[in-house]
Protein backbone atom coordinates (compact mmCIF):
# COMPACT_ATOMS: atom_id res chain seq x y z
CA UNK A 1 0.00 0.00 0.00
CA UNK A 2 1.21 3.25 -0.81
CA UNK A 3 2.10 5.92 1.70
CA UNK A 4 -1.11 8.15 2.66
CA UNK A 5 -1.09 12.33 3.18
CA UNK A 6 -1.18 14.05 6.44
CA UNK A 7 -1.98 17.78 6.04
CA UNK A 8 -1.68 19.56 9.76
CA UNK A 9 -2.18 23.14 9.96
CA UNK A 10 -1.51 25.16 12.46
CA UNK A 11 -4.74 27.92 13.23
CA UNK A 12 -4.30 29.86 16.35
CA UNK A 13 -4.38 27.68 19.34
CA UNK A 14 -5.12 25.14 17.54
CA UNK A 15 -3.53 22.06 15.19
CA UNK A 16 -6.29 21.13 12.23
CA UNK A 17 -5.44 17.63 10.15
CA UNK A 18 -6.85 15.59 7.71
CA UNK A 19 -5.42 12.84 5.60
CA UNK A 20 -5.95 13.64 1.55
CA UNK A 21 -6.99 10.26 0.39
CA UNK A 22 -9.37 9.36 3.24
CA UNK A 23 -12.19 11.49 3.36
CA UNK A 24 -13.94 11.69 7.02
CA UNK A 25 -10.62 11.91 8.26
CA UNK A 26 -10.05 15.59 10.15
CA UNK A 27 -9.31 16.33 13.32
CA UNK A 28 -8.12 19.69 15.89
CA UNK A 29 -5.99 19.30 18.13
CA UNK A 30 -4.51 21.61 21.11
CA UNK A 31 -1.33 20.22 19.91
CA UNK A 32 1.04 18.78 16.89
CA UNK A 33 1.57 15.34 18.61
CA UNK A 34 -2.17 15.17 19.70
CA UNK A 35 -3.16 15.55 15.90
CA UNK A 36 -1.04 13.49 14.45
CA UNK A 37 -2.08 10.53 17.07
CA UNK A 38 -5.64 11.41 16.89
CA UNK A 39 -5.23 11.44 13.05
CA UNK A 40 -3.75 7.84 12.85
CA UNK A 41 -6.39 6.98 15.28
CA UNK A 42 -9.39 8.65 12.71
CA UNK A 43 -7.91 6.52 10.00
CA UNK A 44 -7.65 3.09 11.80
CA UNK A 45 -11.31 3.79 13.08
CA UNK A 46 -12.92 4.84 9.42
CA UNK A 47 -11.00 1.78 7.76
CA UNK A 48 -12.32 -1.06 9.54
CA UNK A 49 -15.89 0.94 9.35
CA UNK A 50 -15.25 0.21 6.30
CA UNK A 51 -14.11 -2.92 6.53
CA UNK A 52 -17.13 -4.11 8.62
CA UNK A 53 -19.88 -2.22 6.35
CA UNK A 54 -18.07 -4.44 2.97
CA UNK A 55 -18.12 -7.50 4.68
CA UNK A 56 -21.57 -7.14 6.13
CA UNK A 57 -22.86 -6.14 2.43
CA UNK A 58 -21.17 -9.61 1.55
CA UNK A 59 -22.37 -11.38 3.51
CA UNK A 60 -24.43 -14.39 2.13
CA UNK A 61 -22.92 -13.43 -1.18
CA UNK A 62 -20.19 -15.66 -3.63
CA UNK A 63 -17.28 -13.01 -3.55
CA UNK A 64 -13.69 -13.00 -3.32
Amino acid sequence: MDKLTAVFEHDGDWWIGWVEEVPGANVQERTIEEAQESLKEAVFLILETNRNVARRDAEGRNVM
